[in-house]
């Protein structure tokens, strides 16, 4: 059986996962204007990831002796756009500290830090996803050859 701190860390994770699952949902029932047909099937893609998390954490709960919670914490939402990309990438960086946490407690069990890690690695990618997506950069600025872009003038 694993340790009790573990799976207390574990139901926390739990939760975080069901407030994802809820709190992307939201986003992507209310997000309105010209970018909701790009971020309303966005946000509904995070609120399945978080619930794919939420069962894989909660059957290895099972699985190492523990009972999962049925709970989650409050959400976070806005009708503003920049807003809820900000609560959304503050969500998966929080998830990121949390199963950095669990791994440490999950040592030296090498297949549940593997199991750990690949979550992790998810939540890293929705961390940076996330924090691009907030990037204000021109698309006069932008170039897509890797070229420089030079001003005129």
């Amino acid at each position: 059986m694993a340790s009790e701190a573990l799976i207390n860390q574990l139901n926390e994770i739990l939760k975080h996962e069901w407030t994802g699952v809820a709190q992307y949902s939201q986003a992507s029932f209310i997000i309105e204007g010209v970018w909701r047909e790009v971020y309303a099937d966005k946000f509904l893609g995070d609120a399945k990831e978080s619930f794919g998390h939420a069962q894989l954490v909660g059957e290895k709960i099972v699985a190492l002796g523990g009972v999962p919670v049925a709970t989650r914490n409050e959400i976070k939402q806005s009708k503003n756009l920049v807003e809820v990309l900000e609560f959304s990438r503050d969500f998966e960086a929080k998830a990121v500290e949390m199963y950095t946490k669990a791994i440490e407690l999950a040592e030296p069990t090498r297949s549940l830090v593997v199991f750990l890690e690949d979550i992790l690695k998810e939540e890293q990618e929705g961390v940076d996803e996330y924090t691009k997506l907030l990037r204000d950069t021109p698309a006069s600025h932008a170039s897509m050859s890797g070229e420089p872009v030079r001003k005129s003038g």
